[in-house]
Protein backbone atom coordinates (compact mmCIF):
# COMPACT_ATOMS: atom_id res chain seq x y z
CA UNK A 1 0.00 0.00 0.00
CA UNK A 2 1.75 3.26 -0.59
CA UNK A 3 2.12 6.10 1.94
CA UNK A 4 -0.27 8.37 0.40
CA UNK A 5 -3.16 6.02 0.61
CA UNK A 6 -2.38 5.03 4.29
CA UNK A 7 -2.24 8.80 5.08
CA UNK A 8 -5.72 9.18 3.38
CA UNK A 9 -7.20 6.44 5.20
CA UNK A 10 -5.32 7.94 8.56
CA UNK A 11 -7.52 11.14 7.50
CA UNK A 12 -10.90 9.38 6.66
CA UNK A 13 -11.11 7.04 9.97
CA UNK A 14 -11.45 10.63 12.10
CA UNK A 15 -13.91 12.19 9.57
CA UNK A 16 -16.47 9.16 8.99
CA UNK A 17 -16.13 8.56 13.12
CA UNK A 18 -17.10 11.85 13.35
CA UNK A 19 -19.67 12.09 10.50
CA UNK A 20 -21.60 8.70 12.21
CA UNK A 21 -21.21 10.28 15.95
CA UNK A 22 -22.80 13.38 13.85
CA UNK A 23 -25.60 12.10 12.50
CA UNK A 24 -26.85 9.66 15.65
CA UNK A 25 -26.63 12.67 17.57
CA UNK A 26 -29.21 14.22 15.23
CA UNK A 27 -31.46 11.06 15.02
CA UNK A 28 -31.21 11.38 19.12
CA UNK A 29 -32.45 15.12 18.70
CA UNK A 30 -35.48 14.28 16.59
CA UNK A 31 -36.28 11.09 18.29
CA UNK A 32 -36.46 13.17 21.81
CA UNK A 33 -38.47 15.63 20.01
CA UNK A 34 -41.07 13.41 18.74
CA UNK A 35 -41.14 11.08 21.77
CA UNK A 36 -41.93 14.06 24.08
CA UNK A 37 -44.48 16.01 21.52
CA UNK A 38 -46.06 12.76 21.21
CA UNK A 39 -46.93 11.42 24.67
CA UNK A 40 -50.03 11.69 25.95
CA UNK A 41 -49.40 13.00 28.62
CA UNK A 42 -47.72 16.18 27.31
CA UNK A 43 -50.78 18.45 27.08
CA UNK A 44 -51.96 17.77 30.98
CA UNK A 45 -48.59 19.24 32.47
CA UNK A 46 -47.20 21.34 29.34
CA UNK A 47 -45.43 23.90 31.39
CA UNK A 48 -43.51 21.16 33.21
CA UNK A 49 -43.32 18.94 29.58
CA UNK A 50 -42.25 21.88 27.66
CA UNK A 51 -38.97 22.61 30.17
CA UNK A 52 -38.08 19.23 29.52
CA UNK A 53 -38.51 19.36 25.93
CA UNK A 54 -36.42 22.38 25.66
CA UNK A 55 -33.58 20.96 28.62
CA UNK A 56 -33.58 17.86 26.21
CA UNK A 57 -33.11 20.16 22.87
CA UNK A 58 -30.78 21.89 24.53
CA UNK A 59 -28.30 18.86 25.75
CA UNK A 60 -28.59 17.23 22.57
CA UNK A 61 -27.76 20.31 20.38
CA UNK A 62 -24.48 20.72 23.03
CA UNK A 63 -23.35 17.40 22.07
CA UNK A 64 -23.69 17.84 18.32
CA UNK A 65 -21.56 20.56 18.58
CA UNK A 66 -18.92 19.38 20.45
CA UNK A 67 -18.91 16.25 18.36
CA UNK A 68 -18.40 18.96 15.48
CA UNK A 69 -16.17 21.03 16.59
CA UNK A 70 -14.01 17.90 18.27
CA UNK A 71 -14.11 16.35 14.82
CA UNK A 72 -13.33 19.84 13.24
CA UNK A 73 -9.98 19.90 15.36
CA UNK A 74 -9.02 16.23 15.42
CA UNK A 75 -8.90 16.16 11.28
CA UNK A 76 -6.89 19.42 11.79
CA UNK A 77 -4.28 18.03 14.04
CA UNK A 78 -3.89 15.14 11.75
CA UNK A 79 -3.94 17.01 8.43
CA UNK A 80 -0.85 19.34 10.46
CA UNK A 81 0.71 16.17 11.93
CA UNK A 82 1.09 14.92 7.65
CA UNK A 83 2.54 18.30 7.40
CA UNK A 84 4.93 18.51 9.52
CA UNK A 85 6.02 14.98 8.70
CA UNK A 86 6.39 16.26 5.49
CA UNK A 87 8.38 18.82 6.65
CA UNK A 88 10.56 16.48 8.22
CA UNK A 89 11.39 14.92 5.72
CA UNK A 90 12.25 17.77 3.56
CA UNK A 91 14.39 19.00 6.49
CA UNK A 92 16.46 15.60 5.62
CA UNK A 93 16.93 16.33 2.26
CA UNK A 94 17.42 19.76 2.33
CA UNK A 95 20.34 18.92 4.77
CA UNK A 96 21.61 15.49 3.31
CA UNK A 97 22.48 16.56 -0.20
CA UNK A 98 24.07 19.88 0.05
CA UNK A 99 26.04 18.24 2.89
CA UNK A 100 26.59 15.00 1.01
CA UNK A 101 27.83 17.19 -2.05
CA UNK A 102 30.04 19.43 0.14
CA UNK A 103 32.03 16.31 1.31
CA UNK A 104 32.37 15.04 -1.68
CA UNK A 105 33.68 18.82 -3.39
CA UNK A 106 36.30 18.44 -0.35
CA UNK A 107 37.24 14.91 -0.86
CA UNK A 108 37.75 15.90 -4.29
CA UNK A 109 39.83 19.27 -3.51
CA UNK A 110 42.13 16.89 -1.24
CA UNK A 111 43.53 14.71 -4.16
CA UNK A 112 47.32 16.25 -4.50
CA UNK A 113 47.00 16.15 -8.62
CA UNK A 114 44.29 18.27 -9.24
CA UNK A 115 45.68 21.93 -10.31
CA UNK A 116 44.25 25.39 -9.22
CA UNK A 117 42.34 25.33 -11.95
CA UNK A 118 40.65 22.22 -11.50
CA UNK A 119 39.86 23.31 -7.67
CA UNK A 120 38.13 26.38 -8.68
CA UNK A 121 35.25 24.73 -9.73
CA UNK A 122 34.57 23.09 -6.62
CA UNK A 123 34.95 25.67 -4.51
CA UNK A 124 32.28 27.49 -6.86
CA UNK A 125 30.19 24.06 -5.99
CA UNK A 126 30.61 24.03 -2.41
CA UNK A 127 29.88 28.23 -1.77
CA UNK A 128 26.90 26.99 -3.62
CA UNK A 129 25.55 25.13 -1.44
CA UNK A 130 26.59 26.71 1.76
CA UNK A 131 24.67 29.01 0.37
CA UNK A 132 21.46 26.59 -0.09
CA UNK A 133 21.87 25.23 3.63
CA UNK A 134 22.31 29.12 4.57
CA UNK A 135 18.74 29.88 3.67
CA UNK A 136 17.09 27.01 4.03
CA UNK A 137 18.23 27.90 7.94
CA UNK A 138 17.02 31.63 7.41
CA UNK A 139 13.85 30.40 6.35
CA UNK A 140 13.27 28.45 9.49
CA UNK A 141 14.66 31.00 11.71
CA UNK A 142 12.11 33.33 9.96
CA UNK A 143 9.19 31.13 10.16
CA UNK A 144 9.54 30.47 13.91
CA UNK A 145 10.12 34.05 14.27
CA UNK A 146 7.00 35.00 12.52
CA UNK A 147 5.01 32.33 14.40
CA UNK A 148 5.84 34.00 17.71
CA UNK A 149 5.16 37.52 16.20
CA UNK A 150 9.19 38.56 16.86
CA UNK A 151 10.17 40.78 14.14
CA UNK A 152 10.56 44.65 13.43
CA UNK A 153 11.07 46.92 10.59
CA UNK A 154 14.17 49.21 9.72
CA UNK A 155 12.77 51.11 7.11
CA UNK A 156 14.73 53.31 4.46
CA UNK A 157 13.79 55.27 1.47
CA UNK A 158 15.75 52.45 -1.89
CA UNK A 159 14.91 52.14 -5.79
CA UNK A 160 12.83 48.78 -5.74
CA UNK A 161 14.05 48.30 -9.08
CA UNK A 162 17.22 47.77 -8.21
CA UNK A 163 16.39 45.56 -4.91
CA UNK A 164 14.69 43.66 -8.54
CA UNK A 165 17.76 43.76 -10.72
CA UNK A 166 20.18 42.59 -7.23
CA UNK A 167 17.45 39.63 -6.28
CA UNK A 168 17.30 38.18 -9.93
CA UNK A 169 21.07 38.35 -10.12
CA UNK A 170 21.28 36.03 -7.21
CA UNK A 171 19.06 33.67 -8.30
CA UNK A 172 19.83 33.38 -11.71
CA UNK A 173 23.46 32.66 -10.29
CA UNK A 174 21.63 30.28 -7.51
CA UNK A 175 19.73 28.25 -10.37
CA UNK A 176 22.88 28.71 -13.14
CA UNK A 177 20.46 30.33 -15.14
CA UNK A 178 21.19 33.22 -17.69
CA UNK A 179 20.00 36.33 -15.90
CA UNK A 180 17.97 36.98 -18.99
CA UNK A 181 15.47 34.72 -18.26
CA UNK A 182 13.79 37.58 -16.41
CA UNK A 183 11.88 40.19 -17.72
CA UNK A 184 11.66 43.57 -15.78
CA UNK A 185 8.29 46.12 -16.77
CA UNK A 186 9.11 49.04 -14.34
CA UNK A 187 9.56 52.31 -13.94
CA UNK A 188 12.66 52.83 -14.85
CA UNK A 189 13.38 54.40 -11.24
CA UNK A 190 11.04 53.07 -8.42
CA UNK A 191 11.74 54.83 -4.81
CA UNK A 192 9.95 53.14 -1.44
CA UNK A 193 10.21 53.81 1.71
CA UNK A 194 9.53 50.45 3.33
CA UNK A 195 11.81 47.64 4.97
CA UNK A 196 14.50 46.61 2.33
CA UNK A 197 15.38 43.57 3.99
CA UNK A 198 11.86 42.19 4.15
CA UNK A 199 11.44 43.15 0.48
CA UNK A 200 14.46 41.40 -0.51
CA UNK A 201 13.61 38.17 1.32
CA UNK A 202 10.00 38.35 -0.23
CA UNK A 203 11.27 38.77 -4.00
CA UNK A 204 14.10 35.89 -3.75
CA UNK A 205 11.60 33.32 -2.30
CA UNK A 206 9.15 34.42 -5.00
CA UNK A 207 11.61 34.54 -7.50
CA UNK A 208 13.37 31.10 -6.56
CA UNK A 209 9.58 29.44 -6.51
CA UNK A 210 8.86 30.79 -10.21
CA UNK A 211 12.02 28.91 -11.44
CA UNK A 212 12.04 26.04 -9.82
CA UNK A 213 8.98 25.58 -10.44
CA UNK A 214 9.29 26.06 -14.39
CA UNK A 215 10.60 23.63 -16.83
CA UNK A 216 13.57 24.88 -18.69
CA UNK A 217 14.20 26.86 -19.89
CA UNK A 218 12.00 29.45 -17.43
CA UNK A 219 10.89 32.35 -18.01
CA UNK A 220 9.73 34.88 -15.45
CA UNK A 221 8.69 38.26 -15.23
CA UNK A 222 8.35 40.84 -12.55
CA UNK A 223 6.01 44.02 -12.85
CA UNK A 224 6.24 46.95 -10.69
CA UNK A 225 3.65 49.48 -10.66
CA UNK A 226 1.57 51.99 -8.39
CA UNK A 227 -2.11 51.44 -8.57
CA UNK A 228 -4.75 54.49 -9.39
CA UNK A 229 -4.92 54.26 -4.97
CA UNK A 230 -1.14 54.53 -4.95
CA UNK A 231 -0.69 51.38 -3.72
CA UNK A 232 2.45 49.47 -4.62
CA UNK A 233 2.30 46.76 -6.82
CA UNK A 234 4.33 43.93 -7.37
CA UNK A 235 3.43 40.87 -10.03
CA UNK A 236 5.85 38.08 -10.20
CA UNK A 237 4.74 35.59 -13.28
CA UNK A 238 6.15 32.65 -14.81
CA UNK A 239 5.35 29.97 -16.95
CA UNK A 240 5.71 26.83 -15.21
CA UNK A 241 4.06 24.10 -13.56
CA UNK A 242 0.77 25.99 -12.70
CA UNK A 243 -1.65 25.64 -9.98
CA UNK A 244 -5.43 24.38 -9.60
CA UNK A 245 -7.58 26.74 -7.51
CA UNK A 246 -7.95 24.89 -4.64
CA UNK A 247 -4.02 24.71 -4.11
CA UNK A 248 -3.60 28.52 -5.20
CA UNK A 249 -5.30 29.08 -2.14
CA UNK A 250 -3.43 27.31 0.73
CA UNK A 251 0.18 27.20 -0.58
CA UNK A 252 0.60 29.86 1.41
CA UNK A 253 -0.09 28.01 4.65
CA UNK A 254 3.25 26.61 6.75
CA UNK A 255 4.15 23.08 5.34
CA UNK A 256 1.64 22.87 3.03
CA UNK A 257 3.01 21.79 -0.43
CA UNK A 258 0.92 20.58 -4.00
CA UNK A 259 0.58 17.19 -3.89
CA UNK A 260 1.99 16.24 -7.35
CA UNK A 261 4.84 14.05 -9.09
CA UNK A 262 5.71 17.65 -10.88
CA UNK A 263 6.39 19.54 -7.38
CA UNK A 264 7.57 16.53 -5.28
CA UNK A 265 10.15 16.00 -7.64
CA UNK A 266 11.75 19.32 -6.85
CA UNK A 267 12.84 19.98 -3.70
CA UNK A 268 11.24 22.01 -0.45
CA UNK A 269 10.31 22.80 3.07
CA UNK A 270 6.63 24.50 2.24
CA UNK A 271 7.73 27.52 4.24
CA UNK A 272 9.17 29.73 1.90
CA UNK A 273 5.82 31.34 0.97
CA UNK A 274 4.44 31.00 4.75
CA UNK A 275 7.02 33.90 5.46
CA UNK A 276 6.19 35.84 2.37
CA UNK A 277 2.75 35.75 3.45
CA UNK A 278 4.03 36.40 7.05
CA UNK A 279 6.26 39.22 5.72
CA UNK A 280 3.75 40.53 3.48
CA UNK A 281 0.95 41.16 6.20
CA UNK A 282 4.09 42.40 8.69
CA UNK A 283 4.23 45.33 5.77
CA UNK A 284 0.49 45.92 5.97
CA UNK A 285 -0.38 44.02 2.45
CA UNK A 286 -1.89 41.38 0.97
CA UNK A 287 -0.87 38.47 -1.34
CA UNK A 288 -2.82 35.99 -3.48
CA UNK A 289 -1.73 33.39 -6.45
CA UNK A 290 -3.43 32.97 -9.62
CA UNK A 291 -2.95 30.65 -11.69
CA UNK A 292 -5.09 29.23 -14.98
CA UNK A 293 -4.66 25.47 -14.18
CA UNK A 294 -1.27 22.90 -14.25
CA UNK A 295 0.92 23.47 -16.70
CA UNK A 296 -0.30 27.06 -17.58
CA UNK A 297 1.91 29.02 -15.08
CA UNK A 298 1.19 31.12 -11.91
CA UNK A 299 1.34 34.90 -11.08
CA UNK A 300 1.94 35.92 -7.50
CA UNK A 301 0.37 39.71 -6.85
CA UNK A 302 1.51 41.78 -3.77
CA UNK A 303 -0.09 45.10 -2.94
CA UNK A 304 1.41 47.15 -0.41
CA UNK A 305 0.16 50.30 1.27
CA UNK A 306 1.69 53.39 -0.39
CA UNK A 307 5.42 53.34 0.11
CA UNK A 308 6.11 56.23 -1.71
CA UNK A 309 8.91 58.65 0.19
CA UNK A 310 6.25 61.47 -0.61
CA UNK A 311 3.50 59.69 1.20
CA UNK A 312 5.44 59.21 4.53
Amino acid sequence: MSPRRVRLRSTAVPVVLGAVSTALAVVMLVSWILLVVNDPHFSTNIGQNTTILVLGILSLSVILVVLVLFSVVLVREIVEGRRQTSFIDSVTHELRSPLASLKLCLQTAERPDLSEDQRRPLFGMMRNDVDRLSRFIDDVLAANRLTHGLLSHEVSEFDLAALVGRCTTRVAARHEVPEGVFTLDSPETLLVRSDPTVLETVLENLLDNAVKYSDPPPRVTVRLARTEAGALHIAVEDEGIGLSPKDAKRIFDRFYRVDSEAVRSRRGTGLGLFVVLALVRSLGGGLRAVSDGPGRGTTVHVVLPDASPEAN
